[in-house]
């Protein structure tokens, strides 16, 4: 009999010493049976992140928790591939460390896998079921505005293409991540966008988005900016 399937579960983190041990208690707790599991990718943080991140290992074992982190705030989707050349798992996880991303969803998200055989299940804020949680006007506008522009000029049959809650075949994910060249938050459309192209099978569920309860967001201006080109450069992606 084969043996089930390895997740490994990436967490980018800066600055979420907070919200890091609470988001580990709730993995473990939601995939108690099963085998995973957590990669843990801080940017060098100054409030003490990786320090919370290290007791997690001695509570947990260096085969639950593995620590790989780097000299300083290079960007997520680097962080995606530093972590990625360190798990072992059959299929990749990807998720926020700042409890907007809600473990129990990790579940559906699997069993979602297994029922077609998916390469990629994404977490939607836009399917029936789903939305978002504690944003004030402004972020809602932004938010909307820029799956709007995305959905516009892309068209891709994703009803969510910006979020970064998602499960990877983690081969396919590799070699997607190869062919990519845009940081920040416009990896995640850009992996999309490449997975479409490529005939991928990608599936959603519906996933309520809650804003982050300790820390700061880290989206600004600049992000916003960089988003707007992303799109542009996307449209014309082949």
């Amino acid at each position: 009999m084969s043996k089930s399937p390895f997740y490994s579960i990436l967490l980018p983190t800066y600055n979420e010493r907070d919200n890091l041990p609470v988001v580990v208690a709730l993995i473990e707790q939601y995939l108690h049976d099963v085998r995973h599991e957590i990669i843990i990718i801080d940017d060098n943080s100054p409030d003490g992140t990786q320090e919370i991140a290290t007791a997690l290992q001695h509570q947990l074992g260096p085969e639950r928790i593995i620590l790989k982190p780097r000299s300083g705030k290079l960007g997520l989707g680097s962080a995606y591939v530093h972590g990625s050349q360190y798990a072992r798992g059959d299929f990749l996880i990807i998720m926020d460390v700042d409890l907007s991303h809600h473990p129990r969803y990790i579940p559906t998200f699997i069993e979602k896998q297994r029922e077609g055989d998916y390469d990629i299940v994404i977490g939607s804020r836009y399917l029936p079921g789903g939305g978002v949680a504690g944003w004030n006007l402004k972020r809602k506008i932004i938010s909307c505005g820029a799956n709007y522009l995305t959905q516009l000029l892309l068209r891709p049959p994703i009803s969510d293409v910006t979020g970064s809650f998602r499960l990877y075949r983690k081969s396919l994910f590799d070699r997607l991540v190869s062919q990519c060249t845009s940081k920040g938050y416009v990896f995640q459309m850009e992996m999309i966008v490449r997975a479409v192209n490529a005939n991928l099978r990608i599936a959603q569920v519906p996933i309520i988005f809650v804003d982050r309860i300790y820390g700061e967001s880290k989206l600004g201006g600049q992000e916003v900016v960089l988003f707007a080109k992303g799109v542009l450069q996307l449209t014309f992606l082949e």
